[in-house]
């Protein structure tokens, strides 16, 4: 268990991120006094067991731990999960979520943009569920393409991370931050295992051709209340 993020190591305030990275047979107990936590597989199985449920989970299959849970984990054949946390403030109980490509689209399977920006995005823990702090989810942009496009920021109620998977290096994204409208000044490279910080700011990505941008991103809301995923503001220059 390796903690990556928290406020007392970089610009976020109430984001925190982990990695489990376990072995055959690994197990563990997720268990924090403080935090919510979201947890997204990003490979392996798992068998997971809180109170009387007990779980076998794939990749793009995922839970949500409130503050005060024991979750014991067991990987069957090695398994890396990436998990998003922020502050448990009493709302929100302990469920599993496992992926469906074949869902229809609605709360939890969504499809924004069209070509050259249109993604898939999987939700782990969406807006209409009870949660304090976090949003999370999956997102699968189509090869060569845009994601987070048109550009938007959200920094006056939530702050974001980026967590990149099935990009093997060489193979790249890149990742683009700015703060001036219609001025992008940073670009990240990125591929599997990165993570980038959005604390504040526009953060669109895009592809190298062949390669999909892929990611699981963890909101935070800096209040409950301004816990929703329409807070995103465009870019005017780009909109």
């Amino acid at each position: 268990m390796h903690t990556i993020i928290t406020p007392e190591n970089s610009a976020c305030t109430c984001t925190w991120f982990f990695r489990l990275n376990l072995e055959n047979h690994g197990e563990h107990v997720l268990y924090n006094e403080d935090l919510e936590l979201s947890v997204g597989i990003i490979d392996g199985t798992l068998e997971i067991a809180c109170e009387n449920s007990t779980s076998r989970l794939s990749k793009l299959d995922s839970f949500y731990v409130p503050a005060r849970t024991e979750v014991y984990v067991r990987s069957v054949g090695g398994s890396i999960c990436y998990i998003g946390g922020s502050l448990y403030e009493n709302t929100g109980d302990f469920f599993v979520r496992k992926h469906d490509p074949d869902r229809a689209s609605g709360e939890i399977n969504q499809v924004h943009g069209t070509p050259p920006f249109r993604r898939s995005v999987y939700m782990a823990v969406n807006q209409e569920m009870p949660a304090s702090r976090l949003i999370t989810g999956f997102t699968r942009g189509d090869p060569g393409a845009w994601t987070s496009w048109p550009p938007h920021q959200h920094e006056r109620d939530l702050e974001e991370i980026y967590a990149y998977f099935d990009i093997p290096a060489p193979k790249f994204v890149l990742h683009l931050a700015y703060e001036t409208p219609g001025h992008p000044d940073t670009v990240f490279p990125v591929s599997s295992g990165d993570c980038v910080l959005i604390p504040k700011g526009y953060h669109p990505t895009v592809a190298m051709p062949g390669v999909r941008s892929t990611y699981f991103w963890v909101m935070s809301a800096f209040s409950h209340d301004s816990r929703s995923y329409d807070r995103a503001v465009p870019d005017p220059a780009f909109d």
